[in-house]
């Protein structure tokens, strides 16, 4: 479960059949403290690579653009592939089984 902001605009393609696939980058951040001893501990922001498939893909591409906080529920799936120069290279993706879109309308870009 991930809550976070759309770090740009969604890619969607279509695949097999018009299956929709979407694509986007989802930044979450962990708040920076200070610890009893005057320690600044900043902010901290990771970021996830959020594969939707299907009806979710078809949402994404109508109503999320970059900015938006959503909330993600899904699963991890790593994969690996060669690059260009043909060293290995590994991903780690959430493959999302549900979606929450949390940026009020009158906020969100049409």
């Amino acid at each position: 479960m991930l809550i976070g902001n759309v770090g740009a605009d969604p890619e969607v393609r279509y695949v097999d059949q018009g299956v929709a696939v979407a694509r986007l980058r989802l930044a979450t951040t962990e708040r920076g403290y200070t610890l009893q001893n005057g320690t600044q501990v900043p902010d901290r922001t990771d970021w996830h690579n959020v594969i939707l498939w299907r009806r979710l893909a078809e949402v994404v591409e109508k109503y999320v653009h970059k900015g938006d906080k959503l909330y993600i529920e899904g699963r991890l799936r790593y994969t690996a592939y060669d690059n260009k120069q043909g060293q290995r290279q590994y991903a780690t993706e959430i493959w999302a089984d549900n979606m929450e879109m949390l940026t009020p309308k009158n906020t969100a870009q049409d």
